[in-house]
């Protein structure tokens, strides 16, 4: 080729790209700068692709795929190809060996080279890569194989609550301090859900025998109890200074902390079995409750009947999330016999997708940053799936647990969850940011002094993992006990 002729194309290709600006719509300074520079991406990575197919057909450059912009942009700078006709005017008569992708084959219906077809196909974006490895784990003696029970939260102020047999013990992530909350061994009764507030101040504790207790953190001291229910309370749901609790007597309370305690909100009535899941709207104003009845029911603020009924799991549901991303959306989860996901636009009743995982599914939580979704998963994987909606597509597959998973939260930066099986462990992954945050929101103060549980790394080696753990805490009869797991 001349070379000032090849000079003046690539000078052409360089210039069109160049000119390929985002246009700006009529919205505030931030959301621009994000929009332009999400279309100045999009638009710099199809120039890309540009380039190297006009690479590909008039110099013979063999680019099949761009992986880094940056790498890319140095690699499709003006060099000397080798020496080639720019046009064939006959059919190539040797052989095409089946590495040769330079030519195009008489028998193709391709009017570019094999190379250029691959280059086409290849993906815009590389796939986000999740570790698999979790970056911390902890021991949680006594926490049960209960599908039905809700014993992890993790809340605002980043503390995690973890109902261990009779007792609720609260680990910050902020100072790794573990302490022990309650312990309703006294009472004769046993944790069966934990839920903290949006404030992070107070923590919800349901028992087996069906009360409520109110716990403030900070103090270590418990504010009252709550009664109403008739049997175990397995689900906790706050909206702000309210609570709804659902219990294995089919019955859902929703009351106001604010008030006398014996004075109860609403009573709703609408399952038939146990109610396994609750959770409340991201604008606060529908709740979504699951039940052992294969039910999924949508109540509002006015009425005591739900406004919505699905009913097309076969099997408990318990896994229920709503989006942050998109009003409305709501995605659930059935148990064994049913093992679908599947999402729902609550502002019309509609259906929309069905994913059958092909396992329990115990917990759904959306992603704060992207369209995504985890999903936490039983008989028989027992694994944590991670989705890209609408395409649900499946980003990443932990594995670990050798029990169910039936315990999901998720932490209060949005970056990490945590995960609880009846192998009595708590896995702590990143799975929606590449690097773990190292920012601390806010410290957990606690007056209780002298923890009588102590939780804390022995070691944890520069691959990010925790080689043992060390449990401390004292029995009844103020023994000291100690134990090492490694």
């Amino acid at each position: 080729m001349d070379p000032e002729y090849e000079h003046r194309l690539l000078r052409q290709i360089n210039i069109q790209n160049d000119n390929l600006s985002p246009v700006e719509n009529e919205k505030s300074p931030s959301q621009n700068k994000k929009t332009k520079d999400a279309s100045t991406d999009n638009i710099k990575a199809d120039g890309l692709a540009y380039s190297a197919l006009l690479k590909n057909e008039l110099l013979g450059a063999g680019i099949e795929k761009i992986q880094d912009p940056q790498t890319e942009d140095r690699r499709l700078q003006p060099s000397t190809p080798e020496k080639r006709s720019l046009f064939t005017y006959s059919l190539n008569t040797k052989r095409l060996s089946p590495d040769d992708g330079t030519n195009i084959s008489p028998y193709s219906l391709s009017p570019v080279s094999n190379k250029s077809q691959k280059l086409l196909r290849s993906p815009r974006k590389p796939t986000r890569k999740i570790s698999k490895i979790p970056f911390k784990v902890l021991d949680a003696p006594e926490l049960q194989d209960d599908f039905y029970l809700n014993l992890v939260d993790w809340s605002s102020l980043n503390v995690l609550s973890v109902g261990l047999g009779t007792c609720v013990y609260l680990w910050s992530a902020c100072t790794s301090q573990v302490t022990r909350l309650c312990d309703l061994s006294v009472e004769g009764d046993s944790v069966t859900s934990v839920g903290w507030s949006e404030r992070g101040n107070l923590v919800a504790v349901g028992t087996h025998k069906g009360y409520v207790q109110i716990w403030d953190a900070g103090a270590g001291k418990k504010l009252f109890a709550l009664e109403g229910h008739t049997a175990r309370v397995g689900a906790l749901a706050w909206n702000a200074d309210q609570l709804s609790s659902g219990s294995r007597d089919r019955m859902i309370l929703q009351r106001d902390v604010r008030t006398p305690p014996l004075q109860s909100e609403r009573r709703l009535q609408g399952h038939r079995q146990e109610v396994c899941g609750l959770k409340w709207s991201t604008d606060h104003q529908l709740l979504a409750s699951g039940g052992n009845d294969n039910k999924l029911l949508v109540w509002n603020h006015s009425s005591l009947s739900p406004v919505q009924t699905y009913m097309d799991h076969l099997a408990a549901v318990k896994a229920i999330a709503w989006s942050p991303h998109q009003h409305g959306l709501l995605a659930s989860g059935g148990g064994t016999a049913d093992r679908c996901i599947r999402f729902w636009n609550t502002l019309t009743s509609q259906p929309l997708q069905c994913m059958d995982t092909g396992s329990q599914v115990c917990n759904l939580a959306w992603s704060k940053h992207a369209n995504e979704l985890v999903s936490t998963h039983g008989y028989s994987q027992n694994q944590i799936l991670v989705w890209k909606y609408p395409a649900l597509t499946q980003v990443a597959k932990l594995t670990g647990h050798s029990y169910r998973v039936l315990y999901l939260a998720m932490s209060p930066d949005g970056e990490a969850i945590v995960t609880g099986a009846g192998d009595e462990t708590l896995r702590f992954w990143n799975v929606f940011s590449k690097t773990r945050s190292t920012k601390v929101r806010t410290h957990f103060q606690n007056s209780i002094q002298h923890p009588p549980w102590i939780c804390k790394i022995i070691n944890q080696g520069s691959a990010s993992f925790v080689s043992g753990i060390c449990i401390s805490f004292k029995s009844l009869h103020q023994d000291t006990v100690t134990s090492s797991y490694y």
